[in-house]
């Protein structure tokens, strides 16, 4: 959607790559911002349950493009991971930490598929951000199911925490779509794109 707008003002190449850069930048730090928040207001179960990291991530997928969305996917968690390490409290947890960008680059490549749809119709970000949710879930419980042998995590345990994380999955399939319809409605103006 972003790189619509920027067709439509007839960005130079070097610009458009200057401002996916910095949005990029902007949705990774708050990739790594808001689980904090959240961790520090409700605890680590707060964190599975909202979900927080994969706001931005979907956020990225839907306005920035399968392309763009699929850095911001990968390195959400792993960014996260070294500057809460640094701190002494790694988040994701390192044994966690190559599931989660499995599945964040998942969420991020499956809506950034939809990115053209997006910019001709601001409801396109309902299907997106629910089946970049489906793909990406289905993608990190299938890849802790072939990779059992070799960690902690069992199948069971995470089908469990896909239950508990459902409410801020179901808050994150409103809550997305809304602001991309929001930023739609900023960037590309409807008798633009007739």
């Amino acid at each position: 959607m972003l790189e619509n707008a920027m067709t439509m003002r007839n960005l130079p190449a070097g610009k458009r790559i200057t401002l996916k850069t910095l949005v990029s930048a902007g949705l990774i730090a708050l990739s790594v911002i808001l689980p904090q928040i959240v961790h520090l207001a409700l605890g680590a179960p707060g964190g599975m349950k909202w979900l927080p990291m994969y706001l931005p991530v979907l956020i990225g997928g839907c306005l920035l493009g399968t392309k763009w969305g699929l850095a911001v996917g990968l390195l959400s968690p792993l960014v996260s991971h070294l500057i809460t390490s640094a701190m002494g409290n790694p988040m994701p947890p390192a044994a966690r930490l190559p599931f989660m960008m499995l599945e964040l680059a998942v969420f991020a490549a499956v809506s950034g598929l939809f990115t053209g749809k997006i910019a001709e119709n601001g409801l396109w970000a309902f299907p997106a951000v629910i089946l970049a949710q489906l793909c990406g879930r289905g993608v990190f419980l299938g890849a802790v199911a072939a990779a059992q042998r070799f960690t902690e995590f069992t199948p069971g345990m995470i089908w469990g925490q896909i239950q508990t994380g459902s409410i801020g999955l179901a808050l994150q399939a409103l809550l997305v779509p809304a602001i991309i319809i929001g930023l739609r409605k900023l960037l590309i103006k409807d008798g633009e794109n007739d």
